[in-house]
């Protein structure tokens, strides 16, 4: 049975962080949830810190180095998606922000989507509705309807697992985004192609000057 690719994306800058210790918990809890569906899951992360350079490099040079557009590849590959951001100045982080940048507007179409983040205080929880959740609207993924934010306090605060606190939370975002990804057909990869498949033709590229000429009247 071919495993669906569960790509975790996430912005933390430090070693450990928070950032990437929410994505994990995410990640497993979406992962055990299709695989007592007996739907098996390969996690793939992606650390943003490690790719900073590149990304930089690719806005100055428009080609993304090896690393970058190995986790780019991954990204618009995968079946879905738990992307997590650090809150800074009531919104995303710049790392989080530049590399969806440097990803095609279109390949997240319909592409399901867990949106989360960390930060130091809950005052900061709304930036996933008014900043992050805009973002992959404007992708047109499909992102889930709860968005999970962990604040500082939230690491070791009791709450009911089914219904509060942290731990729900998690669950409630993962048992969605499981649900979404099981009504998909798992993406095979390049490798696992039919035999004899023909890969899709190269589009033609129109030079930047030729468009412009035909727009004028």
């Amino acid at each position: 049975m071919t495993a669906y690719r569960l790509v975790v994306v996430s912005a933390g800058l430090s070693k450990p962080s928070s950032t990437r210790l929410l994505a994990d918990r995410l990640a497993e809890s979406t992962s055990r949830r299709l695989g007592s569906a007996g739907r098996p899951v390969e996690v793939t992360v992606v650390e943003l810190r490690d790719l900073a350079t590149d990304i930089a490099n690719n806005f100055v040079t428009g080609f993304p180095g090896a690393a970058l557009r190995e986790a780019i590849e991954e990204v618009t590959r995968a079946d879905g998606l738990i992307t997590v951001t650090p809150i800074f100045a009531a919104s995303y982080s710049g790392l989080f922000k530049s590399f969806f940048d440097v990803i095609d507007p279109d390949a997240l179409t319909g592409k399901p989507v867990l949106i989360a983040a960390t930060g130091g205080t809950p005052r900061h929880s709304l930036a996933l509705e008014h900043a992050v959740r805009p973002l992959f609207s404007y992708l047109r993924a499909v992102v889930v309807p709860t968005a999970v934010y962990a604040a500082t306090d939230d690491w070791g605060a009791a709450g009911d697992r089914l219904t509060d606190g942290l731990p729900g939370r998690i669950d409630r975002a993962a048992g969605e985004l499981a649900a979404l990804l099981a009504g998909r057909v798992p993406s095979a990869r390049p490798e696992q192609a039919a035999p004899g498949a023909q890969a899709p033709a190269a589009q033609a590229v129109v030079p930047f000057a030729e468009q412009l000429a035909a727009l004028r009247v």
